[in-house]
């Protein structure tokens, strides 16, 4: 945990500044808006989080020679969308808590929580349309669209157990990496730099995206509610079954060891699907589920697949100078995969 602080006070600190000028943009834009919509703006921008993709946008851009009021009003821009992803995913999942404080639907209900995220879209596009950028839009627009397809895509999959490995990763690049990919590739556009650049930082943003994914799949068997702010095996729950789990279910509990709690590929099926059944932990324990995927090698599996994530990130860095922006980048990587909320 020092560690992945340590790495993020390096990180944040370079555009620490920017950061807080994204933060007086996004509650500028939380002000012009009508009530109730404003003040549900306002709960979630006061609800904190780690503002890890405008500090993506801000240190591509910084690392593409570009630093000004461009990056900040994107910056602002990509976190007003991803805030709206959370609150239509919270809605469409019946979410009662987000970031340790109730969901905006649990708070104002589902109807309200989806006109404020149609809202918060909105007002990021309009604030886009300030850049007169058509290579802009299209970026965001396309990320835009692929975030929508992954939630949809999302539901055609719940309660699925024969997903595969490559099933999953479509579905974290739709949802999450596709995210944190736009915003390494605004910054490169911002920066004017070449398409082989522009390419590089979104693989980069993509690459990091999944890891980012995937060490959220796994606290969601490691992590305490505490540290997630949410429920533990809240994806299970709801339905989803992730890429540890997929794992866990291709392995099966090495030599079927019942006597000590193991189970067999056939045994672990029927656990994960009275799960799935039940919406719940009625006739299976959390710890039987949590014990699946770390006696089948799945934790393991899933930790060593993150960390090629992190490698190839950082291998995309190449075709970039050597300043204190892209020593950041490099470092971001690192700090996706030690935290531990």
């Amino acid at each position: 945990m020092a560690f992945a602080v340590q790495i993020a006070k390096g990180i944040f600190d370079l555009v620490r500044d920017d950061l807080a000028l994204v933060e007086q943009e996004i509650a500028a834009q939380s002000c012009v808006a009508i009530e109730p919509v404003a003040e549900i703006a306002s709960y979630l921008r006061e609800g904190g989080g780690k503002r890890l993709r405008p500090a993506l946008l801000l240190l591509a851009s910084g690392a593409a020679g570009y630093r000004g009021e461009s990056a900040v009003r994107l910056g602002a821009v990509v976190e007003m969308i991803h805030s709206a992803t959370l609150v239509h995913d919270d809605v469409i999942d019946g979410a009662q808590t987000r970031r340790g404080r109730p969901s905006t639907n649990a708070r104002w209900g589902n109807h309200m929580s989806v006109l404020a995220g149609d809202w918060l879209y909105m007002q990021s596009f309009e604030m886009a349309l300030r850049e007169r950028d058509f290579a802009i839009l299209d970026i965001l627009i396309e990320l835009t669209q692929n975030m929508v397809e992954g939630e949809l895509l999302q539901l055609t999959l719940l309660g699925r157990m024969d997903l595969t490995e490559a099933d999953a990763t479509e579905l974290a690049y739709r949802k999450t990496a596709c995210l944190f990919s736009g915003c390494a590739r605004l910054g490169a556009v911002l920066g004017r730099q070449p398409k082989v650049v522009e390419e590089a930082l979104a693989e980069y943003g993509r690459n990091a995206g999944l890891a980012f994914q995937l060490v959220d799949d796994l606290l969601d068997f490691t992590a305490s509610p505490e540290q997630l702010g949410k429920p533990v095996l809240n994806d299970l729950k709801e339905g989803k079954v992730t890429l540890p789990l997929i794992f866990a279910l291709q392995n099966g509990a090495p030599n079927g060891d019942h006597a000590n709690g193991s189970q067999s590929a056939t045994g672990a099926r029927k656990l994960v699907a009275k799960v799935l059944e039940e919406r719940g932990f009625s006739s299976v324990r959390p710890e039987e589920i949590t014990n699946l995927v770390q006696e089948t090698g799945a934790l393991a599996r899933a930790s060593e697949l993150a960390r090629e994530y992190v490698s190839r990130a950082k291998a995309c860095l190449e075709e970039l100078p050597d300043t204190e922006y892209r020593r950041a980048l490099l470092a971001v990587p690192d700090f996706i995969l030690d935290r531990t909320n």
